[in-house]
């Protein structure tokens, strides 16, 4: 059976996992709130609480050790390292000196002696991924963390990190969690395979597609891009702009869906993340008890052959209707350098 993990803004749920994720704009700011939201979760069979250091700079971490007190050996508690903490450069990136800090702080403001799962949040290619392997590794020895894994990594730097452990004998990711969602469909082309081959479990994030599957964007509705979701990332929500007809489309067509089969549009995309077979638990992240039930129910449907047929038809398999990781992209793309030579060598004679 899966676990249930918790995780997402202020708190993140999943099919059997709870997250914890960004406050503010988007999140629950109450404490006290969420901690009852995370026990709720908990003794709803939610067995995995995720969160990062990043989130809110660090007052996500503190929540989740304020929730997990008398509970901490009930949960499965994960946790990520890799953005930046602070100013200057030694303040976040995947380097042994910067893990190994990093986790002192994140088990400080967790208020526990070990992280059952310990995250490196986003690729850092200033740093040999072996470096990264045997901080990871040393941590693992030292008690203070019991595995390790990867989040939102390309498949061929999943691929890279194990021949690097197999090669160096050291530990290796034994999970990576990836966006994931009905409107972000493009990790089934080879992330997902990828895991498979290796073994490794799959917590997805954002299966709600940053709130797009939530029902409240809808099409010919206004969108207030000055609030919530769509202030921190407008072009994301923007009626006006071309590239978002798509998505707007696509969620009449799942939202028609899902009253055909008497659910939600949210308890559609959560149940869809997890019909896949490499998909170990979908994080979702309520900000009010309501919203947590009815992600719970979302969690216990499942979806036969036919309606996954409809749902590949309306967004086809390995799509992409956006780009789920507006948080990050590869130095490949945003760095012009990576992609030109130099002027003189730009001549094909």
């Amino acid at each position: 059976m899966r676990h249930r993990v918790l995780g997402g803004t202020g708190i993140t749920v999943s099919v059997h996992s709870l997250g914890t994720m960004m406050f503010g704009a988007v999140g629950n700011p109450d404490h006290d709130d969420c901690v009852r939201i995370v026990h709720a979760a908990l003794d709803a069979g939610i067995t995995t609480v995720d969160t990062a250091d990043m989130y809110s700079a660090g007052e996500s971490e503190v929540i989740v050790g304020k929730a997990l007190r008398g509970r901490r050996d009930d949960v499965v508690l994960a946790t990520k390292v890799h953005f930046p903490m602070g100013e200057g450069p030694n303040r976040g990136g995947n380097s042994r000196r910067w893990i190994v800090r990093a986790v002192e702080e994140s088990l400080r403001r967790l208020g526990t002696d070990w992280i059952d799962l310990y995250q490196v949040h986003r690729p850092d290619h200033t740093t040999d991924v072996e470096e990264t392997l045997g901080a990871l590794t040393d941590l693992v020895r030292a008690g203070k963390v019991r595995a390790f894994g990867c989040s939102t990594f390309p498949a061929e730097e999943i691929v890279e990190s194990h021949q690097v452990a197999e090669r160096r004998a050291l530990g290796r990711f034994r999970t990576e969690q990836p966006p994931y969602s009905i409107l972000a469909r493009g990790i089934e082309t080879a992330v997902l395979p990828v895991c498979q081959r290796y073994g490794m479990g799959v917590l997805v994030w954002s299966p709600l597609a940053s709130g797009f599957l939530s029902g409240r964007y809808r099409d010919g509705r206004p969108v207030d891009l000055t609030a919530g979701r769509p202030a921190l990332t407008p072009a994301r929500f923007d009626p006006a702009i071309p590239g978002n007809a798509a998505k707007y489309a696509a969620v009449e067509e799942l939202a028609a869906l899902a009253a055909e089969l008497g659910c939600t549009l949210p308890e559609l995309a959560v149940a869809f993340t997890v019909a896949h077979p490499a998909v170990s638990s979908a994080i979702i992240g309520p900000r009010t008890m309501e919203q947590l039930d009815g992600l719970l129910k979302g969690a216990a449907l499942r979806l036969d052959d036919p309606v996954l047929d409809r749902i590949d038809e309306i967004v086809p398999p390995g799509t992409n209707l956006y780009q789920p990781d507006g948080v990050w992209s590869p130095p490949a793309l945003t760095d012009p350098t990576r992609r030109r030579r130099p002027l003189a060598d730009r001549a094909a004679a």
